[in-house]
């Protein structure tokens, strides 16, 4: 009796223990949520080839607005955007938001995710809790949950009846060996052949068995985040819950070996590992499992947009209230672009630049490192925030609901031995056929055609960007030919410029737009600064003012 009171008392000391070191790392782990809200993250490695599989297997993704092309990507330093933006506390979280920042839906939809970020926005204590559940969804096996609702499933062995067959001959020998012992020598054969099959198969086990561990556990977080009402009445729809919890159980079985971290749970996992040998339980359970995941293929992924959404939501959140210059955008009909104080996120110190297009596309021109190139970018990527999470870095902006096309970093494609101007010849194309869109339209382009002679690409350049300028679409064209300005001045652009001075022999940028064309030059300039050979200076002037005479 005073044994079993002493290990009760063992027992009951162990799960006090348990339970209040459980809280104290809750307790730590909440106020560290609480101290970095608003914040970039520390230490964070970014894999996006698992980050990206969301986005690059998803089916659905053609059927949105816009998809922001690999081309726009990396033109617009997309994979760094998102380093910026990313305040995800779950891996499912991190892959929503990368699909969710190129991917643009419509503006209904997107109104709709500004409502949940406004709600954590305004409740940080409900924003900290959800994240203490999300954050139980960080390990990198959360990146395989994706698999379940985009891999092609797996087709089931046609031996699947012979695999049947053992396991009723195994189950018949057991009962009968009660009654005739020789029926124990037919075990043996069996199951000499269920452990094959057994470990034929584990390769297709350990392929899902990321997956799988991670669906269970995105489950009970699914099950807690839908407790509370507030996030509730945001989703019309949760029964997606219930329906998965109709597979739980062969799902923990599917996931049993992965948990089994323990070397004191051994005895009991190769107990377990020769029960499914002889009976072939693993095997029956798992392709019994393939079935329910394909028939809750559906409930699986609204699994998934439901936790990304709100990890999503939290990190649009945090991004917003971490002191940053932050506007609400607006759209318009009319396709008028309209921001003040305009920043790009990643310039630290970023001079600040108003836009007003009003039915007109923007021909900027400048000195060499003025900047005009990052103002483009510094529009389009506030474009995408904008129309993706809901958000701008300036005091205000207004525009039309874009689709965003570009043409800024062209490079020779060895592999396919396409040189720079044929390769900048594909590219400008997709942004011609894309201007056929009756919706509007916002295309970038950074020096058309400077890979080809000077006559050719002026030429070629204003016929190109005078067709691309339609009504409903905007241009914004950077460029150093300043005989575009007067080309493209009567074809509706409106023309800016930056500038440059140059004190005591150093050049400064203010890096300020200003209206008008470009009427300094500072490349011969430039050379002289770096203490170039006198006779080179005077060589260039000379040309250089043969052609402007």
């Amino acid at each position: 009796m005073n044994y079993f009171l002493c290990i009760a008392v063992i027992f009951i000391l162990w799960f006090i223990v348990s339970n209040f070191n459980k809280k104290k790392r809750l307790k730590k782990r909440s106020a560290l949520l609480y101290k970095n809200w608003g914040n970039l993250k520390k230490d964070e490695y970014f894999n996006f080839f698992v980050i990206g599989k969301y986005f690059e297997n998803n089916a659905h993704k053609e059927k949105a607005y816009h998809i922001l092309s690999e081309k726009s990507k990396i033109d617009f330093d997309i994979d760094d955007i998102f380093k910026f933006v990313d305040r995800t506390s779950s891996k499912i979280g991190q892959q929503y938001l990368y699909f969710k920042l190129r991917t643009i839906g419509t503006l209904k939809d997107l109104l709709k995710f500004d409502e949940l970020t406004t709600l954590f926005q305004k409740d940080k204590d409900l924003s900290v809790s959800c994240q203490l559940e999300l954050s139980k969804l960080n390990n990198n096996d959360s990146y395989y949950l994706e698999e379940l609702i985009n891999d092609k499933p797996l087709e089931k062995p046609k031996y699947l009846w012979i695999v049947r067959g053992l396991t009723i001959t195994a189950i018949l020998s057991i009962i009968l060996l009660f009654f005739y012992p020789i029926f124990s020598l037919l075990l043996v054969p069996v199951f000499s052949a269920n452990l094959f099959f057994h470990y034929k198969n584990k390769y297709n086990v350990a392929y899902y068995l990321n997956g799988v561990t991670q669906l269970s556990s995105a489950l009970k977080v699914s099950n807690k985040l839908a407790k509370n009402p507030k996030i509730v009445a945001h989703f019309k729809d949760i029964s997606f819950i219930e329906s998965i919890k109709s597979i739980q159980l062969k799902t923990e079985f599917i996931a049993f070996e992965k948990n089994v971290t323990d070397e004191y749970l051994f005895f009991f996992w190769f107990l377990a590992e020769m029960i499914k040998i002889l009976f072939n339980v693993e095997y029956l359970v798992f392709y019994s499992f393939l079935d329910a995941i394909s028939k809750e293929r559906k409930s699986i992924e609204s699994l998934f947009v439901f936790i990304g959404e709100i990890d999503a939501a939290i990190s649009t959140a945090s991004l917003k209230s971490g002191g940053l210059k932050i506007c609400t955008p607006t759209f318009n009909n009319d396709n008028e672009l309209k921001v003040t104080n305009l920043k790009h996120p990643l310039i630290e110190n970023c001079i600040p630049n108003d836009v007003f297009l009003s039915q007109k596309s923007m021909l900027l021109t400048g000195s060499n490192m003025s900047g005009k190139t990052t103002f483009i970018r510094t529009v389009a990527i506030n474009s995408i925030l904008a129309q993706t999470l809901h958000l701008c870095f300036a005091d205000s902006y207004t525009a039309p609901f874009y689709k965003i096309y570009s043409s800024i970093r062209i490079t020779d494609d060895l592999l396919d031995n396409t040189s720079y101007y044929l390769q900048e010849v594909l590219t400008v194309k997709e942004l011609i056929d894309a201007s056929k869109d009756e919706n509007p339209c916002l295309f970038v382009l950074d020096e058309i055609f400077k890979g080809t002679n000077t006559i050719e690409r002026i030429s070629g350049g204003k016929a190109i960007l005078s067709y691309l300028n339609k009504k409903q679409h905007t241009v914004l064209v950077s460029t150093h030919d300043i005989e575009l300005t007067d080309l493209l001045v009567k074809e509706n652009y409106d023309l800016y410029h930056f500038s440059e001075q140059i004190e005591h022999n150093n050049l400064f940028f203010d890096h300020q737009l200003k209206a008008g064309k470009l009427k300094t030059r500072n490349a011969i300039k430039i050379l002289e600064l770096y203490k170039y050979p006198a006779a080179i200076i005077k060589n260039a002037k000379e040309i250089e003012s043969t052609y402007l005479a």
